[in-house]
């Protein structure tokens, strides 16, 4: 009886790491492809992110002193974040996702 029960506690602990693998694999291909779509505006005058994103829903001002145009939106009630850096020269300089998939 006692090996039946360690066999199925093993069993149980062999599925859930299984299981955790799958889903970290899932969420890095879900965040590359994100860094994939997000890094084609880097060196892009902002008026071609302004047509695909559209307006920004906040502007900022960097530390050093750029353009930061902040993108928000909610999927399946999980907020989204992006935020694209913007020269002087109104060029996509740099981005940041948070919690966009």
């Amino acid at each position: 009886m006692r090996s039946i029960t360690l066999l199925f506690v093993l069993t149980l602990l062999l599925i859930n790491l299984t299981g955790c693998q799958t889903v970290k694999n899932k969420t890095d291909q879900i965040v590359k492809k994100e860094n994939e779509k997000l890094s084609k505006f880097i060196g892009q005058p902002v008026s071609e992110l302004k047509i695909v994103m559209g307006l920004p829903n906040k502007e900022e001002r960097s530390d050093t002193g750029t353009k930061v145009f902040v993108y928000k939106t909610k999927k399946y009630g999980i907020p989204c974040e992006r935020k694209f850096e913007i020269s002087n020269n109104d060029m996509v300089i740099g981005f940041v996702s948070k919690g966009c998939f």
